[in-house]
This record gives C-alpha cells, sequence and structure tokens, in this order.
C-alpha cells in the first residue's frame, strides 16, 4: 500500500490559494470599533510615502471576535490610522494583532497586513442589546495596550452595504539582512461589507504604554465615536505599484518585534 507523504509535492486541486479563497467568502464577525482624532503630525510622522493623512487626522481601532466555517471563533484587532493614495481614501494599519498563528500567517503573506499574535478578546454581558457592558482589548507580551470599554446605548439604523480601503506594504527582508528581496509593493484592498445589526456604545478608548506596541504614541484627542456591530467582510487586493525600498525601509520595524539584546532600551 503506498503511503501518502503529507510534505510531498501537492496537486493542482490542493495547491488552491486557502487564504484567498477564505477572504473572499462571507465571514460574519462582531466587530466593536473606536474612532479618535489625534495630532497630524504624528499620523504624517507613521505614513511612508506615497501615502498621506486623510482629514480630519484620525485613528480606526477595531477588536473583534471573527466566525469562519469549520473553525473555532478567534480575536482579530486593528490599530490603523486614515490615510489616502491618488485621490483614494482608506486606512493604513500600523499593527493588526489576531489570536491564532492561522490568521496572522496568510495575511502577512499574502496582502502585507502587519499581524502579530496577541491575546485579542472581545466579551459582551448581555450579547448584542441596548444596556450590555463590554469589553475589548490586545494584550501581547505581558501588556494589555489597548483596551475599550463601555455600554451599548442605542441601536442604530442599518447602513448601506458599502466598500471600504486598505492599504499595506508588501515586502520579505533580505537574507543578507540588507534591505528586501525586492522592491516593496504598495497592497490596496477592499472589504465589500454588510451590517446586520449596529449599535452606538458610550465608552472610552484606553491606550497603555508597550515598548513592543507603541501605539500610545498616538494618543486620543477626541473621541469621534464608538460602535459595535455585527458585520460580513468579503475581502480582495492587488499590488498597485513597487516602491523604492529606500521609503521602506524606515516603516519595516511596524511589523517587528525588537527582541535583540544590543538593542536600545
Amino acid at each position: 500500500m503506498a503511503t501518502r507523504i503529507r510534505y510531498g509535492a501537492r496537486t493542482p486541486e490542493q495547491l488552491r490559494n486557502r487564504e484567498v479563497e477564505a477572504t473572499s467568502v462571507d465571514t460574519w464577525a462582531t466587530s466593536l470599533v473606536a474612532i479618535y482624532e489625534t495630532d497630524p503630525a504624528l499620523v504624517a510622522a507613521v505614513l511612508p510615502p506615497p501615502l498621506v493623512a486623510s482629514v480630519p487626522e484620525h485613528v480606526r481601532v477595531t477588536i473583534a471576535r471573527v466566525d469562519i466555517r469549520n473553525m473555532p471563533p478567534f480575536g482579530a484587532g486593528t490599530f490603523a490610522v486614515g490615510a489616502t493614495h491618488d485621490g483614494i481614501a482608506g486606512d493604513y494599519a500600523l499593527t493588526m494583532p489576531m489570536s491564532t498563528e492561522q490568521s496572522v500567517v496568510g495575511g502577512r503573506e499574502t496582502f502585507g497586513e502587519p499581524k502579530k499574535i496577541a491575546d485579542v478578546r472581545l466579551d459582551l454581558s448581555g450579547g448584542l442589546a441596548v444596556g450590555s457592558r463590554l469589553t475589548g482589548s490586545f494584550t501581547r507580551l505581558g501588556v494589555t495596550y489597548v483596551e475599550i470599554a463601555g455600554t451599548l446605548v442605542e441601536e442604530l439604523p442599518l447602513p448601506a452595504d458599502r466598500v471600504r480601503t486598505s492599504f499595506y506594504l508588501k515586502f520579505q527582508p533580505a537574507p543578507d539582512g540588507k534591505g528586501f528581496d525586492d522592491d516593496p509593493g504598495l497592497v490596496h484592498v477592499q472589504r465589500r461589507e454588510r451590517t446586520r445589526a449596529l449599535f452606538k456604545v458610550d465608552g472610552e478608548v484606553i491606550l497603555r504604554e508597550s515598548r513592543f506596541d507603541p501605539v500610545v504614541d498616538l494618543p486620543v484627542r477626541r473621541l469621534v465615536g464608538i460602535e459595535i456591530a455585527e458585520r460580513s467582510s468579503l475581502q480582495t487586493g492587488a499590488i498597485v505599484r513597487r516602491l523604492p525600498q529606500e521609503d521602506v525601509i524606515p516603516f519595516a520595524h511596524q511589523r517587528y518585534d525588537n527582541l535583540s539584546p544590543v538593542g536600545e532600551e
């Protein structure tokens, strides 16, 4: 009897890109979204060219519990700033904490998303209903560096279906430690979103110091609003242009932790 060697060559059927397929089917998530304004100079400082800040300068924090068929729910987060490119408004993520390895690896390698393993939690005391208390948080390396707490105070009308754009940088560090394998790609990702429940939240956004996830450097100057929703998302992406390595190298650290014992304290 022939033995199947699972590390052997795969058939064309087995080589299907499961990551792209997974983002191209309806995936429902319970998503807590907070938007706040911060200092314009701070947003400009974290955007690599050719991205420029949107106006007013804002930060979008998302903490979600995602349900995918045949898999346990997982936690997913995004900490992003508003940005534009070629007249298209969207957001640029500084970090995307995820609670499982599967949700990290595909997104990083396929779309260039700056994902890291973390403990991402979203807890509702009484489900999606007015009066429920909620807490959401990101925790990495012993530090809870983002927390959102509040109460659902009002059920809101359902918005129309929409398309939301995100910008990512796709690159791989060169094995000799000098730059990248190739010029980085600027990726545009479109998420076609449907909403089946939406509530306004009365709450606050708390940022804490973290050496490895320094989101506290973009402080809350004005809280625009907090909402929680049940949403589905269909995601597609493409590289729209290549960027000079020298423009991206200064920002590559956003994706990686500096664990070097000789690094700066």
